[in-house]
């Protein structure tokens, strides 16, 4: 047969890479980098390349499924799943109020660009507060809590000008995540070399020695959850210097004052000894980041799982604010978007806009409410388990997997089992579509159209991409943007959407309603389409914005002050050495490249690379202790215990145990630990050491003793 050779992008993850893909008799053969591609340059990483082998899988669903009265499973039809499960939401609301219904979209969602957009507006539309997200398990400070202190409306630097960047807790070679103007996601260890080269100074913060940090020009390692003692330090040097800049701070700036008072303690000495670094460190920290032109500082799940992550996503702004790393009039625009709907570019101060808290859906727990649009995981578990007025009954997981992904396994377990009516819809049987009454099967991303709206947040120039299905589904298989809005018109209600309601009469083709959806973006995706040859990306290079001046009647300015973030700086002072009393070590979590969270490992060339999550342990700890590398230890928490493999790590602090997230099932034990691994989550509770304002639950910087495990 002939091999046709056709242009796409991954949606494995977040990334996106531009990848070429081989179908043959209909069927995907092999994918690769796409080297004429202008960003990418043929870069994939080692989970994308296994597009092939993930849509011919024999584990992968070729029909949606049911449980049945014996526990076991049975095939039906989609139309017929869909027509039950509508039914049975129907039933839920009519007794128990759309609050009753709940909505998830976790990691795989995210990699349909219709997928997390149509979840929430099925929530919306159905008039359900309970819309979840796994943006909420592991970063959600930076996402919903640094705009009241005001936002520039330019964007920040962008990376491809920066001469400094500083990575704290984040690791992107392997993530292939970080925030707008740090390191982008395509091809990151070259981007990084390449800038390095050019003279790009880089500052990691991290209490292992990542792929990242071994680049590092100053790398610090830092102990874990002691990120805050660090950046207050760095600040104040740079005050105490007056390395910051003086004319943005007089222009722009609010709360100044208040900062420096707050910083005032933490002494390069002081914080080093809470942090675990020499006061030199610190202070060579401040005077390069502060003495570069251009770039920024970010953060990664590595410090927001670590507690007190709104106190740092503060911290780190307000590092950029002072040292005005911000683009300017007249010059580009930093990360552009096409999809995105279009905003002012102007020099000056936005408004702080407020994301959570009073006028906001409130939670029934721990004065949680909306961040934005979601509620947090954290209470979900609860709102399923607790009887009252606005109990969850039944929920739609919609790529994700909550069995392993959300804190206190055995009580989101339990949750989850407690429910009148779980749908799950998953690619394959995973921890969480096992527990689930109904399985719906999706078509996978090359059978698929789709925009590359969910990477343009990295994207320094305005690149888009609309990709065709390239095979048919092997089965009655449909988008998950076709289910929800299956399940909308069954229950009588349409879905709000950015250009408005989506029509109920007939489900709209993928590009219109991609053009629904993204109303207000710089060019509607059925433009991309038809301005796509053979599959490239578009670059609108005479669209990319430039910086416009300030509008002389803006009055905003930063606001350093907002929310009382100095003084929960200043009570920080103490430190948390009380939480940590009769522990010695300190879990922290990680990425894995062969994993993206909890997918991946099921496929053949994945799972040859590794079965398990090992608990890296350093040398001399092992030595220490008594323990091999290989043996199983036993790791306990004041929540509870689990049993890892052990491997030497030099690379890790000692006194530290890095394990990855997102392994083993509910169910996951001594016996089964090589196998399968085991979940980090089940030392950790959502009710005790969460944030006050997004909930985010402690899931690293974990307090912890390790032994050696004997039967």
């Amino acid at each position: 047969m002939t091999v046709e050779t056709r242009r796409t992008f991954c949606r494995f993850c977040h990334a996106n890479c531009a990848m070429l893909a081989d179908v043959e008799d209909g069927r995907v053969v092999a994918v690769r980098g796409d080297p004429d591609d202008p960003v990418f340059g043929g870069y994939t990483c080692i989970k994308g390349r296994q597009l092939a082998d993930a849509h011919n899988s024999s584990d992968r669903l070729r029909a949606c499924r049911k449980r049945t009265n014996d526990g076991g499973w049975t095939d039906l039809a989609t139309e017929t799943a869909l027509d039950e499960i509508a039914a049975q939401l129907a039933e839920i609301t009519v007794k128990h109020g759309p609050h009753a219904v709940a909505i998830y979209a976790g990691s795989y969602a995210f990699q349909n660009s219709a997928g997390v957009a149509t979840a929430s507006a099925f929530a919306q539309g159905l008039g359900s507060r309970n819309m979840y997200t796994s943006v909420t398990l592991d970063q959600p400070a930076k996402v919903y809590t640094t705009m009241r202190y005001g936002y520039w409306e330019a964007g920040m630097h962008s990376f491809d000008t920066a001469d400094v960047c500083f990575m704290i807790g984040n690791n992107p070679i392997v993530s292939h995540y970080a925030p707008p103007g740090s390191l982008p996601p395509f091809s990151p260890s070259r981007r990084l070399r390449d800038a390095k080269a050019r003279g790009l100074k880089l500052i990691v913060a991290d209490p292992r020695e990542s792929d990242v940090a071994k680049l590092a020009d100053l790398y610090l390692p830092v102990i874990p959850g002691e990120d805050a003692a660090m950046l207050a330090a760095i600040i104040r040097v740079i005050i105490d210097e007056e390395l910051y800049d003086r004319n943005f701070v007089g222009a722009h700036v609010d709360g100044f004052d208040e900062l420096k008072a707050a910083v005032a303690e933490f002494s390069p000495e002081m914080a080093g000894a809470r942090c675990g670094l020499e006061p030199a460190q610190i202070v060579a920290a401040a005077r390069m980041f502060a003495g570069a032109q251009r770039g920024i500082a970010s953060t990664g799940t590595g410090t927001e799982m670590a507690g007190q992550g709104t106190l740092v996503a503060y911290l780190v702004c307000s590092l950029n604010i002072i040292c005005a790393r911000f683009c300017q009039e007249g010059e580009l625009s930093s990360i552009p978007r096409v999809f995105t709907a279009v905003s002012p570019r102007r020099a000056q101060v936005g408004a702080p806009i407020p994301m959570f808290g009073k006028g906001f859906p409130q939670s029934r727990f721990r004065d949680l409410t909306h961040l934005g649009t979601e509620m947090p995981c954290n209470v979900l578990a609860d709102e399923i388990l607790t009887p009252g007025d606005g109990q969850i009954r039944a929920l739609i997981n919609i790529g994700g997997n909550p069995v392993v992904a959300f804190p206190d396994q055995d009580k989101i377990t339990r949750a989850l089992d407690s429910l009148e009516l779980l749908v799950s819809v998953d690619v394959i049987m995973a921890q969480t579509a096992r527990r689930s009454h109904y399985v719906l099967a999706p078509k996978m991303c090359l059978e698929r159209e789709d925009i590359s709206n969910l990477s343009e947040w990295w994207y320094e120039v305005p690149y888009a991409r609309y990709t065709e299905a390239l095979v048919e589904a092997p089965g009655d298989l449909i988008d998950e943007y076709a289910m929800l809005w299956g399940l909308a018109q069954r229950m009588g209600f349409a879905l709000p959407l950015a250009g408005g309601p989506c029509p109920v009469d007939a489900l709209p083709n993928k590009a219109d309603y991609l053009d629904l959806m993204a109303a207000g973006c710089l060019v509607p995706p059925t433009t991309v389409r038809a301005d796509t040859v053979d599959g490239a990306a578009v670059i609108y290079a005479d669209l990319h914005p430039k910086v416009e001046p300030a509008d002389p009647a803006s009055a905003s300015r930063f606001d350093l002050a907002a929310g009382g973030m100095p003084q929960q700086l200043a009570a920080n002072v103490a430190g948390s050495a009380g939480e940590r009393a009769g522990f010695d070590f300190l879990l922290v979590s990680r990425r894995t490249k062969t994993r993206f969270n909890s997918t991946g490992g099921h496929l053949k060339a994945l799972k040859a690379k590794r079965t398990t999550n090992p608990a890296h342990l350093n040398p001399a700890d092992l030595e220490r202790l008594g323990i091999a590398e290989g043996d199983l230890v036993q790791i306990e928490s004041a929540a509870g215990t689990i049993v890892g493999v052990a491997e030497a790590s030099p690379g890790v602090r000692p006194g530290i145990v890095s394990i990855a997230h997102a392994y083993g099932d509910a169910g996951s034990g001594p016996a089964t630990v090589r196998d399968q691994g085991v979940s980090t989550n089940r030392l950790v509770r959502e009710t005790s050491n969460f944030d006050p304002i997004t909930g985010q639950s402690l899931q690293s910087a974990i307090p912890v003793n390790i032994a050696r495990y004997d039967n």
